[in-house]
C-alpha cells in the first residue's frame, strides 16, 4: 500500500513537470515572437535586481565596523541603487549594455571552449567541443557585429530558444517518468 501511494505521488510530481514543460514551451514561443520586448522585460528585471543588490549594500552599511568601511558601503550601495533606477527607467540602454555583455561572454566562452578542445583533442567526442566552441563564437559575432542593433532580437531570441529546449526536455523528461511509472504500477 505504501509503494503504491510513492508512485502516485511521483505520477503526480511528474504531471506537475509536464504543466511546467508545456508552458515554459508557450512561453518560449512568445519570446521568440516577440524578442524586443522579452529583452527590455529582461532588462527592467536586471536593472531592479540591481536597485535590490544596492538596497542590500545600504543595510550592510549599518553592520560595518567604522567610519570609512559604514560611508563605502553606503556609497556603493547609493550607486548600485541610482544605477539600478536608471537602468530600470531607459530599458533600451539597459537591453544594449546586456546584449554587447553577452557577446563578449559568448566571445570568452567560444575562444575558452577552442582551446580546451586542442587540451581534449584524443579523447573521443572530444570534436563536440570544438563544435560548441565555433558556434558559440560565430554567435558572439552575430550579436556583435550589428550592435547595438542585435540589441532588438538577441536577449529575447536567445531566451526563447533556451525557454523552448529547457521546457521540451523537462517535457519529454516526465513524460517518460511517467510512462515508467505506469508500467511498474
Amino acid at each position: 500500500m505504501k509503494a503504491q501511494s510513492t508512485t502516485n505521488v511521483f505520477k503526480q510530481a511528474a504531471g506537475a513537470s509536464i504543466g511546467w514543460g508545456v508552458v515554459m514551451v508557450l512561453l518560449g514561443f512568445l519570446a521568440l515572437f516577440l524578442p524586443l520586448a522579452t529583452g527590455i522585460g529582461v532588462s527592467i528585471a536586471a536593472a531592479w535586481i540591481i536597485v535590490f543588490g544596492g538596497i542590500a549594500y545600504v543595510a550592510s552599511a549599518f553592520s560595518a565596523r567604522g567610519a570609512g568601511s559604514f560611508l563605502w558601503r553606503l556609497l556603493i550601495g547609493a550607486v548600485y541603487i541610482l544605477g539600478g533606477i536608471y537602468l530600470a527607467f531607459n530599458p533600451g540602454l539597459a537591453l544594449e549594455s546586456l546584449t554587447l555583455a553577452m557577446a563578449v561572454m559568448f566571445l570568452f566562452e567560444g575562444v575558452m571552449e577552442t582551446i580546451v578542445f586542442f587540451q581534449l583533442r584524443n579523447l573521443p567526442g572530444s570534436g563536440w567541443v570544438l563544435f560548441d566552441g565555433l558556434v558559440t563564437l560565430l554567435l558572439a559575432y552575430l550579436i556583435w557585429r550589428p550592435w547595438p542593433g542585435s540589441s532588438i532580437w538577441a536577449i529575447g531570441t536567445i531566451l526563447g530558444i533556451n525557454l523552448i529546449t529547457s521546457g521540451f526536455t523537462r517535457l519529454m523528461y516526465s513524460v517518460a517518468v511517467r510512462r515508467t511509472l505506469e508500467a511498474v504500477s
